[in-house]
């Protein structure tokens, strides 16, 4: 499994934006995050300009988004759905769409989900623990 680092995750998005908006061929992968980031307007012009934004640090203090992480959070779901893991994602991921009535908001409703289970795996210096993140599910 591919396990970028931070300068190479954000290249990746950083290029592959370029590359949409130049219309150039994109690989599937770069063609799913293109169109991800098409979905959230307020970040292109942070995705458009590399230089200035590379090493943005952006504060854990629940005031700000991270770009970055945002987009790599749907990635991430976007993977679980279409590999239907952990057991039962994609069922979650399909109720969650009706009840938000759109399945870019179902993501973001799993984010939050997402984002407790790795909490919780870092607090516990544990694995993710796909009980949670399902079971945070199941409350949404």
């Amino acid at each position: 499994m591919f396990n970028p680092t931070r300068d190479q995750a954000r290249h990746f998005i950083f290029e592959t934006w370029r590359k949409h908006c130049a219309k150039e061929l994109l690989t599937p992968l770069e063609d799913l995050t293109a169109q991800l980031i098409g979905k959230h307007p307020e970040y292109h012009e942070l995705f458009a300009d590399p230089e200035r934004n590379q090493d943005k640090d952006f504060a854990p203090d629940g005031n700000t988004v991270n770009p970055f992480l945002h987009l790599m959070m749907h990635l991430t779901i976007e993977e679980q759905i279409s590999i239907g893991q952990p057991h039962g994602i994609r069922e979650q991921f399909t109720r969650l769409t009706h009840k938000h009535e759109s399945e870019h908001e179902a993501q973001h409703a799993m984010m939050d989900c997402l984002g407790e289970m790795i909490l919780q795996a870092q607090r516990t210096q544990s694995a993710p623990d796909a009980a949670i993140y399902l079971g945070c599910l199941e409350q949404q």
